[in-house]
């Protein structure tokens, strides 16, 4: 059978693998798509009987009322703060923890990495209430800190997961290479082994910063009276009112608060997409 029709019978099942993936890009899409157009919509229009997937007047009246709310710009900057301290602490941290339980033999080994894997079974509305009273007793309320610790400890047993196939996937013969060739350990660790994780380290900083980013559980939970400590997410609050939620606005907030996570992501994509196809590999 030659390879021209190889090909004839490969197309008909290419193609519908690709209408598949168009559909179902497009239904994901679909409602981002929805939120801006209802950002940009008038107030008579987001709440019509007859919803129209366009508008003909375009407004960026709900944009104008978010960013004058008072201290909406602190509130993206705690978001910005929590999160990038997260991901930074998260990254480093489980760089090390996996390099340690996968390059080193030490007792109860096998334990610790079985608690890695417990921790992510723990659902985390479970842990609110007992947090909320740690944070209080270590006077944490009211404070970022409240936010960047529970993150930080949720984010790294997945980090350390993820990273340990990485640092297993070098070969032991280059750190010897390494060593005979003058170099110390930490040396290798930073200039060897840390370029060579680098995409198992972006793909876990991403779902680091998206997890903290969109955080509206203990932000509720740990903010308490002090809003000048409040994250993105506890702006939203400001347009549900008891009398009528001013939806244009909240789908407004709701793109801002989408805008970083997509610039974060295209930024980092093509090293996202080597680390997700080398944990699958592993």
């Amino acid at each position: 059978m030659s390879a021209r029709t190889m090909l004839r019978i490969r197309r008909p099942g290419r193609t519908a693998a690709e209408a598949a993936a168009l559909l179902i890009a497009a239904a994901v899409a679909f409602p981002l798509y929805w939120m801006v157009l209802s950002a940009l919509k008038p107030a008579g229009e987001i709440q019509s009987t007859e919803p129209r997937p366009w508008t003909a007047s375009p407004s960026l009246d709900s944009f104008r009322r978010v960013f004058e709310q008072n201290d909406f710009g602190r509130y993206f900057l705690n978001s910005l703060l929590v999160a990038g301290t997260v991901v930074v602490a998260s990254a480093l941290v489980a760089f090390l923890a996996a390099t340690a339980v996968t390059r080193f033999r030490f007792r109860f080994r096998t334990t610790l990495l079985i608690m890695f894997l417990v921790a992510q079974m723990v659902p985390v509305e479970a842990l609110t209430i007992p947090l909320f009273f740690l944070m209080r007793d270590f006077g944490q309320l009211n404070t970022l800190g409240s936010l960047i610790l529970p993150h930080l400890a949720f984010s790294l047993p997945f980090a350390i997961w993820m990273l340990r196939g990485f640092v297993k996937a070098v070969p032991e013969a280059l750190e010897e290479a390494a060593y005979i060739d003058g170099a110390s350990r930490t040396r290798f660790l930073w200039q060897i082994l840390f370029p060579l994780v680098l995409p198992g380290l972006v793909a876990t900083s991403v779902f680091s910063f998206i997890s903290t980013w969109n955080d509206f559980l203990f932000a509720k939970s740990f903010i308490i009276s002090d809003t000048s400590r409040s994250t993105l997410p506890m702006a939203l609050l400001v347009f549900f009112k008891p009398d009528e939620n001013d939806w244009g606005g909240i789908m407004a907030a709701s793109t801002v608060m989408t805008i970083p996570v997509l610039v974060f992501f295209v930024l980092v994509q093509r090293r996202l997409v080597s680390g997700l196809g080398g944990a699958v590999k592993d």
